[in-house]
């Protein structure tokens, strides 16, 4: 699944704008009505990881984070895997997005899972732990704007769905059997859901039931961790919704915790 040769040449000239709105048009990989996939260095598989956080797909800004710091690493002579791994840590969730998850992730206890002080160290000291990934690997722009996962859904696209079933779903097959899942966002969740009933991975592995931690999502986000009481909440913000999918995250990090004990 990797298109990493086809751009390296890319990559590797200094010359080359990766800057534009849509993704530099050089970048291409496909073209579906009003969606377009663009190359962004997302290749790297962390194969000894304990958690692997899967997004939907990457957002312009994490995609101008991946290519500017390959192309710095690439310049300095880095070999290409090097600069890869580099690249997918310096880019993945980055920004706002890093912070509402390392949040979220320690409410629930993820970090006592692991065995670690707090999920900020996933991005640090304890980045050997953690791959992160998208369900689509490469960023998808619909009408040159950051593909959501809706209108359509994800799993209702046949060649998202395809992309899911090569790419996602053969990282799932190489990681350690004992690694754990924490899908985010309600359209991940269904992609887990369609990989779960295809049997290639455990649904006693997965983590339902987290938001995905954009901007977007900032008054759940408040809710879930306690910082703004359900009073307060606006129309749009379902909180019995939240605490439903709060409980089921909880109770499966328990189920988790448990058979580590055992």
């Amino acid at each position: 699944m990797s298109h990493f040769d086809n751009y390296v040449h890319l990559l590797r000239d200094p010359k080359f704008s990766f800057e534009g709105d849509p993704l530099a048009k050089k970048l291409l990989v496909s073209e579906h009505g009003d969606f377009q996939t663009f190359y962004a260095p997302f290749d790297h598989i962390n194969l000894q990881a304990k958690i692997v956080i899967c997004g939907i797909t990457p957002g312009k800004t994490q995609a101008f984070e991946a290519l500017n710091t390959i192309r710095a690493s690439l310049l300095n002579g880095d070999p290409a895997d090097v600069a890869k791994q580099k690249a997918k840590e310096a880019a993945s969730f980055v920004g706002l997005m890093r912070t509402n998850l390392i949040k979220m992730l320690d409410h629930v206890g993820v970090h006592e899972l692991l065995g670690i002080s707090g999920c900020a160290a996933l991005y640090g000291s304890q980045k050997h732990l953690v791959h992160n990934t998208s369900a689509l690997r490469n960023p998808v722009l619909k009408k040159g704007e950051n593909y959501t996962g809706r209108s359509p859904s994800l799993v209702k696209k046949a060649e998202f769905l395809k992309v899911v079933e090569q790419g996602l779903a053969e990282e799932i097959k190489a990681m350690p059997s004992d690694c754990i899942y924490v899908p985010l966002g309600e359209e991940v969740w269904n992609v887990f859901s369609h990989l779960e009933s295809k049997g290639l991975v455990n649904p006693a592995k997965v983590i339902h039931g987290m938001f995905h931690p954009s901007g977007a999502s900032n008054e759940r986000i408040a809710y879930f961790l306690g910082k703004k009481p359900r009073q307060e909440l606006s129309k749009q913000t379902n909180a019995d919704k939240i605490d439903m999918n709060k409980a089921r995250m909880l109770a499966t990090i328990n189920a988790l915790k448990e058979a580590i004990r055992v």
